[in-house]
């Protein structure tokens, strides 16, 4: 697939080589040097934020379903504070 270098130094990228990629509009992209005089363009990848990483944990736990169908099931949360406490 070829394209054209504007005056400005500017590429567009066709739309098979976005959507091969994974490119969207607004997205930031690395443009290399490659050996022999190729280019490499790849989607920059973000680095997760804390939020991120944070809403990922929560969805895990969601999907786990931890507390159905447990031995805890059915009873009160002051019945599982007694529980946890050890108190009688």
């Amino acid at each position: 697939m070829a394209t054209t270098v504007t005056v400005k130094g500017q590429v567009t990228l066709p739309k098979a080589v976005r959507d091969a990629a994974g490119i969207k509009p607004g997205d930031r992209v690395e443009v290399r040097a490659a050996p022999g005089g190729g280019i490499l363009i790849e989607r920059e990848q973000k680095a997760p934020t804390d939020a991120d990483a944070y809403r990922r944990q929560l969805q895990e736990i969601a999907r786990r379903q931890p507390f159905r169908g447990g031995p805890l099931t059915g009873m009160t949360s002051d019945e599982i504070m007694q529980l946890l406490r050890g108190e009688e």
